[in-house]
């Protein structure tokens, strides 16, 4: 049966990447990641930085939480190794502040880069200050609960996408963008050869060269009917 959204489980053991790919993807960062994959894997645009400047990949350590109920991320704070992201959906829509600066305390003595969620957070401000990243939905002070069972490393829907654990999380001021753990290796080569030839294009503009000319956009922009004219004056009556 699927385990999407099954409540009181806890996986104890889940297949993350090799360490060697985790930089490589928060150099990368999330807008070439997605190209690099087929445009494929953004969370959501609600899901927004709390802070500026930070681009973070890890391996994603799943929590499903109850709306307005917390308990589960100190579950998963026992389950999360250096160089994880937790990453967090609750069962049905919630902007309550789940998560804060004890926790963030907490997950940062575990090793874990990040916190990703289709949630609310707060203590922002502390948060900033730690220097401990978070992506969230919205900055809400009203706080929760410890009652009701979620999962911890089950898979989850977080902002639109489906994600395993142990799937990449790259994270940057352009949002949020997920590769499936087995697809890692390819995807990265497959970005390192965007950035080769991005980093082409660029010398290539910085010398004066023009993008329709790179591009080869002349002849389609000619078929599509665009006109070069010295002035309006020039341009026949209808």
């Amino acid at each position: 049966m699927s385990v999407v959204n099954a409540k009181g489980i806890v996986v104890t053991h889940i297949e993350r990447v090799e360490d060697d790919l985790l930089p490589r993807f928060a150099e990368y960062g999330v807008a070439t990641v997605h190209e690099a994959q087929g445009r494929q894997g953004l969370l959501d645009v609600r899901i927004r930085p709390i802070q500026q400047g930070r681009s973070v990949a890890g391996s994603a350590v799943t929590v499903l939480v109850t709306p307005g109920d917390n308990w589960m991320f100190h579950v998963a704070v026992e389950q999360c190794r250096p160089g994880d992201v937790l990453l967090v959906s609750p069962t049905s829509d919630c902007h309550d502040g789940f998560f804060g600066d004890l926790l963030a305390t907490s997950l940062r003595a575990r090793g874990v880069t990040a916190l990703v969620g289709d949630i609310g957070i707060r203590d922002s401000q502390t948060l900033r200050e730690m220097g401990f990243p978070v992506w969230s939905k919205a900055v809400w002070a009203q706080g929760t609960v410890k009652e009701t069972l979620g999962s911890v490393n089950v898979p989850i829907v977080c902002a639109g996408q489906l994600v395993y654990p142990g799937d990449v999380v790259i994270a940057d001021d352009d949002g949020v963008v997920i590769v499936p753990r087995a697809q890692a290796r390819a995807v990265a080569d497959s970005a390192q050869k965007r950035v080769d030839l991005e980093e082409e294009k660029r010398l290539r503009l910085s010398h004066g060269e023009l993008g329709l000319d790179i591009y080869q956009m002349r002849e389609k922009l000619a078929k599509k009917g665009l006109r070069y004219v010295n002035s309006l004056d020039d341009l026949t009556p209808p």
